[in-house]
């Protein structure tokens, strides 16, 4: 097999390359901060037990803690947008540096 020089050269700085980049550019663990499920009715009911009684093995699952947030009304349709744009603004200011 033949290869111009220009074409080695090419590979050559991609191959010796690439383990420097691979350092550089590595992914953050998922999730790097603590996870909120929005439980759409209020404190002290059946789902909000659901939910503490299954976020409790998802924490040690995923090795990060698990905020439950009651928002009563928030799986309508007119309280869905709300939750999850409150939330939205709630990731944004964690994202600010």
């Amino acid at each position: 097999m033949n290869l111009p020089r220009r074409r080695f050269l090419h590979l050559a700085l991609g191959a010796t390359a690439l383990p420097a980049v691979s350092r550089i550019a590595r992914a953050q663990t998922f999730p790097s901060r603590p996870i909120t499920m929005i439980v759409p009715f209020p404190a002290g009911g059946g789902t909000d037990l659901t939910a503490r009684i299954v976020s409790e093995p998802m924490s040690r699952t995923l090795g990060q803690p698990i905020v439950i947030e009651n928002m009563a009304g928030a799986g309508g349709a007119a309280r869905g947008p709300l939750a999850t744009s409150a939330l939205a603004r709630k990731c944004r200011s964690d994202l600010d540096f």
